[in-house]
């Protein structure tokens, strides 16, 4: 599950705005990470990280092909959101808690995605701006399809229970590090996490 990556060049522009250029791809990541950063990810538009970049938008629509996209591109996340919600949410709504148990912790233990997301982690336990754009972010990505999925009044408390289940295991296994948990076999760890997971969003 990797984000979309597009190397094509791309054409110029009509007049009055920077055409494509060798590193045109990276200083629109900048530009998307600065208005994130800025304004959320809700008020963060297309149209707006292409005025800070200095190009047209249909430039930006080049190179991302969605505000989904660009965030994931720009926050350097080790997987695409959108998969993972329609992954946790392609199978029987009874072993919804396994699925997610499984996909999170796929995650984790790759040396790549291991390394970002400790990276993503730290940034947002120090930094709020880093933290409100990761929440605004991710609830939008993963955790409204997935509350909309399970059709309950309460699926906003059951998806951030199972959110914060799940950040706490992270931050004990792989940045505090504290034994066991933090050596422990990861079907280990699926077969105890899954359970509660599953009790959490239909218990």
């Amino acid at each position: 599950m990797t984000p979309r990556r597009t190397t094509e060049a791309p054409a110029a522009r009509g007049p009055g705005r920077r055409p494509g250029g060798p590193d045109t791809r990276g200083e629109i990541l900048g530009a998307a990470r600065k208005s994130f950063a800025d304004k959320g990810f809700t008020a963060t538009s297309i149209r707006a990280v292409a005025r800070e970049a200095g190009v047209d938008a249909a430039l930006v629509h080049h190179y991302f092909a969605s505000k989904d996209e660009l965030f994931i591109e720009a926050m350097a996340l080790p997987v695409d959101p959108r998969e993972i919600a329609a992954e946790v949410l392609g199978g029987p709504r009874d072993d919804i808690g396994r699925r997610i148990a499984t996909v999170f912790l796929g995650v984790w233990e790759s040396p790549d995605g291991q390394q970002r997301m400790r990276a993503i982690f730290r940034s947002m336990v120090g930094s709020e701006e880093v933290a409100r754009v990761m929440r605004e972010g991710i609830t939008q990505l993963i955790l409204q399809p997935v509350s909309k999925a399970l059709d309950v009044p309460d699926a906003a408390i059951r998806v951030s229970l199972v959110a914060s289940q799940l950040i706490g295991l992270a931050m004990v296994r792989y940045l505090i590090e504290l034994e066991p948990i933090a050596s422990v076999d990861q079907q280990i760890l699926i077969d105890r996490l899954a359970p509660v997971l599953q009790h959490h969003l239909t218990g």
